[in-house]
């Protein structure tokens, strides 16, 4: 991962399967620059930025920030040409590993997960995911943790999908309650859960820590189930962490979770427990 990053993009990583699209949106920069008739100093002068960075973008080796593409196409008087690949760009930041999770998620008919450490990132609030990654050890640079929580908050797109996918979440006790980033932090996480939980196609429970017996003491449990009957899944106590989609891997994993889920809180118990801990704070 690469934390040279700054507010005009990020370096293409090798292997990255998104390079070739970024190289064309930098072929289409310098064209654009050179029919406006600005060296590429000038340019980068007036877009604040070195010529070293605008030469590695039109060379396809920094992806540029939708904002710079909206700048660059009114200084370049552009049309709109580069402004057609804002939304691109913007997918093309995240880190490779986060576009293949957004991907998965995007086609899913169904998502089951279990957290037993905080709360799942496509609950989290923007406050709450960066107090996570600003506990990352070695520390990520301020840039890169932007990066990550604004991939983060992209694949909460999820929730205005048409039609909307069932999103099944068991949070255990302690993530409710762990004050990450603080508690007026922990005060608006809990606010997200109980408005997520009210939508029809999301289902949060809680895991009470006084339960005697717990099927999860595995570890975290992710499955995404899609429309042609395949899946994929993982957990952190099965199959080496490995992801899996095997139908057998993948029935134990949902046997596991059925467990859980049976074990944890009813629903409308779990949201009302959630009022319970937020009246706390």
């Amino acid at each position: 991962m690469n934390e040279g990053a700054d507010e005009a993009g990020w370096d293409v990583q090798p292997g990255d399967e998104i390079a070739p699209l970024v190289e064309a949106v930098g072929r289409l920069l310098k064209v654009c620059r050179e029919a406006a008739g600005m060296r590429a100093a000038d340019f980068g002068d007036v877009m604040g930025y070195g010529e070293d960075m605008i030469r590695k973008m039109e060379r396809g080796q920094r992806i540029p920030r939708p904002e710079f593409l909206d700048r660059a196409d009114t200084v370049l008087k552009a049309q709109g040409h580069l402004r057609a690949f804002m939304e691109d760009m913007r997918k093309a930041q995240y880190p490779k590993k986060v576009r293949e999770l957004a991907d998965l998620e995007g086609r899913a008919v169904e998502l089951l997960m279990y957290g037993n450490h905080n709360i799942h990132g496509l609950l989290q609030t923007p406050e709450y995911a960066t107090a996570l990654f600003e506990m990352t050890q070695p520390p990520l640079s301020p840039s890169v943790i932007e990066r990550e929580v604004g991939a983060r908050m992209a694949r909460k797109s999820i929730f205005e999908r048409d039609p909307a996918p069932a999103l099944s979440f068991v949070q255990e006790q302690v993530t409710l309650e762990r004050p990450y980033g603080g508690e007026a932090v922990l005060r608006r996480q809990l606010e997200n859960l109980l408005r997520v939980g009210q939508l029809r196609n999301v289902t949060i429970q809680v895991m009470p820590t006084q339960r005697r017996e717990h099927a999860g003491t595995q570890g975290l449990i992710q499955m995404l189930k899609f429309v042609d009957g395949t899946g994929i899944g993982r957990s952190d106590g099965a199959f080496n962490g490995r992801p899996v989609s095997t139908p057998r891997d993948l029935r134990i994993l949902e046997l596991r979770y059925g467990m859980i889920r049976a074990q944890a809180l009813p629903p409308g118990e779990s949201l009302a427990f959630i009022e319970q801990v937020l009246g706390r704070l």
